[in-house]
């Protein structure tokens, strides 16, 4: 007779008995691979391993879909910081300069022509640098708020002014070469003492503008091709130096010559004397033009290197320290400045930040 424990002990026995044989049986398949079976085991295999590939297939697409919506909102987020810092909060700040200096991006657009953002902070910048260095003004306070929209508004109004010069210039076929920015840099050089060696003008020029070499060179170059865009579209400065021509070597007197230009003219045309200056004195190159001269000997008519008119000059004194004494006659450019007033009044100046307008027109120095 079994017991009922007996009967269960056998029946587990048994169990455990197929299942070893079950397990012999399939090792002794996989280790029987043949000719015949060799295609089966192969796609028994990969089909093992579909399991762990297709879920990193997945896992890796959506991977790249996610850092694509990361990255696009990143730009986003970017752009969108980069506009807030420099429209809305007017941010005049290195890096910010720097950031613009590589973007062209604009602060104003005149008569279709973009005003690049970097030319109005290069100009803002260095006052800026001046009055906060070497005059202890701090700009960022409500004391001298007002001072900071003038140097800002001065900035803008030049930065506007260049880039209409320089949009004129690509039309009239002018441009200034290396030639002519070499001599203007050379000419900011001289001074009383002699001229300045290149290092200690660079120097100075960081120290009170905050200009390296490279932007004192744009800068310049920039004045120099709006001055020559001045001097060739002023047809009413023109036609009194033609008329001028032939009245300074008559019997009448500067201040009578010019009276009778502006009469006729429009213009506020000048005159006056000068006492005995320095023959390299920093008056746009009339001394210079002066000391070439002879006792009451009259000049040709001079571009004045600062770029503000034509000048008559006549010698009245030369001492043996080489200073000079002279009279002239000065016919402004005004073309310029008009068209520029023109072009404000006619909606066709767009600016991209709140700057307050100035009292007066720009000019076109």
């Amino acid at each position: 007779m079994q017991y009922p424990l007996q009967r269960i002990n056998g029946t587990r026995m048994k169990k455990l008995t197929n299942k070893l044989r079950r397990r012999k049986t399939n090792e002794s398949e996989h280790k029987r691979i043949t000719n015949e079976t060799v295609a089966e085991h192969r796609e028994r295999v990969l089909a093992g391993g579909r399991r762990f590939k297709y879920p990193v297939q997945y896992a890796r697409h959506k991977l790249v879909i996610n850092a694509s919506i990361i990255g696009v909102l990143a730009l986003i987020v970017l752009a969108g910081t980069l506009y807030w810092q420099l429209y809305p909060a007017q941010n005049t700040s290195t890096f910010f300069y720097r950031v613009t200096r590589v973007l062209p991006l604009p602060v104003a657009v005149v008569d279709g022509e973009p005003v690049p953002y970097s030319s109005y902070l290069v100009g803002f910048r260095s006052q800026e640098h001046y009055l906060q260095n070497k005059e202890g003004v701090n700009l960022n306070t409500d004391q001298y708020r007002s001072q900071r929209d003038f140097i800002k508004r001065q900035a803008l109004e030049d930065a506007i002014a260049d880039a209409y010069a320089a949009k004129l210039a690509r039309e009239m076929g002018i441009s200034v070469s290396d030639a002519d920015i070499d001599a203007a840099l050379d000419r900011q050089r001289e001074s009383r003492d002699g001229v300045t060696s290149k290092e200690t003008y660079d120097a100075i020029v960081l120290d009170h503008f905050n200009w390296s070499p490279a932007e004192a060179r744009e800068v310049t170059a920039a004045r120099l091709l709006r001055q020559e865009v001045a001097y060739r579209i002023d047809e009413t400065a023109n036609k009194l130096v033609k008329r001028a021509q032939s009245l300074v070597n008559s019997d009448s007197s500067f201040g009578d010559i010019a009276k009778s230009l502006k009469s006729s003219g429009g213009v506020d045309v000048a005159s006056g004397t000068t006492p005995l200056v320095p023959a390299n004195n920093q008056d746009g190159g009339l001394a210079e033009a002066a000391s070439r001269l002879s006792i009451d000997q009259i000049s040709k008519p001079i571009k004045s290197t600062t770029g503000d008119g034509y000048y008559f000059v006549k010698l009245l004194e030369k001492d043996d320290k080489n200073q000079v004494s002279y009279e002239f006659i000065k016919i402004p450019l005004t073309e310029f400045s008009k068209r520029l007033v023109d072009l404000r009044q006619n909606g066709l100046i767009t600016e991209y930040i709140s700057v307050p307008l100035p009292d007066t027109t720009p000019n076109n120095s």
